[in-house]
């Protein structure tokens, strides 16, 4: 939207921008996700490149792919996609984080699709992808298998599901829930429940049900001493990510 169209309310605006700087800041309320971002981007673009055959020393290596980036609140993913070269379509079941995305690629210059929608109702009008962007998000639907269905349907033949999430064991209620949301206060109590975590296993076996083909995972491992994340093909015990894609 511009400036000089009357439907505009420039205090609203304000409002919006103001957001949007608070979901930036890397030392503000969404700190963890900026820690964890690095992380993330570097799984995410390894694997689109593998799959694709891009050479991300070229500008715009992702130019000619469609990405969605499924729950992608303020857009801290999305940017960076397209930033590469993607025409990206961000989406989010929370309205109010679809203003506060717009307002930060209109400061950034990026031409991002943001909508306020979900994967189920993206796949019932026949969108469909190069890349499906589903991080952190199964942990919190009701049906994961119909989720899971809608990201397969979102998908070209070919296409690939990038999807994050965290484990369910003892050690994922100690770090994710206890550690995260009671000790260092980095989320709001609630913001997890245990039961609806899922092991990589159970994870693959959601994709091969849904129809697709898992065939990578690692594990995004904090390290408290270095006070950052890392992969690792080892340890998959609490946040971990995997790759599948959509037979042509």
């Amino acid at each position: 939207m511009q400036a000089h169209q009357t439907t505009v309310d420039p205090s609203e605006i304000a409002k919006f921008e103001a957001m949007a700087a608070e979901w930036w800041d890397p030392n503000g309320k969404f700190k963890p996700l900026h820690m964890l971002n690095p992380c993330r981007l570097d799984y995410i673009t390894s694997q689109i490149a593998g799959e694709y055959d891009r050479d991300m020393i070229q500008p715009m290596p992702f130019a000619g792919l469609r990405i969605i980036d499924i729950g992608c609140g303020g857009g801290l993913l999305s940017e960076p996609m397209a930033r590469l070269g993607a025409t990206v379509v961000g989406v989010d079941a929370a309205e109010r984080n679809i203003p506060v995305a717009q307002a930060h690629a209109l400061q950034s210059e990026l031409d991002i699709d943001y909508r306020f929608t979900t994967a189920e109702a993206m796949a019932a009008a026949g969108e469909q992808f190069d890349v499906v962007l589903n991080m952190e998000v199964v942990e919190h639907v009701a049906d994961p298998l119909a989720y899971m269905t809608a990201c397969q349907l979102l998908l070209k033949p070919g296409g690939l599901h990038v999807c994050s999430t965290i484990n369910r064991n003892p050690k994922s209620f100690m770090f994710a829930i206890v550690g995260a949301e009671h000790v260092m206060r980095w989320l709001p109590k609630g913001t997890h429940e245990w039961n609806k975590f899922i092991t990589p296993d159970e994870l693959f076996d959601l994709h091969k049900q849904s129809g697709m083909e898992p065939v990578d995972r690692q594990g995004f491992v904090f390290n408290p001493i270095t006070w950052g994340w890392k992969l690792s093909d080892r340890d998959l015990s609490v946040n971990y990510v995997t790759a599948s894609v959509k037979p042509s």
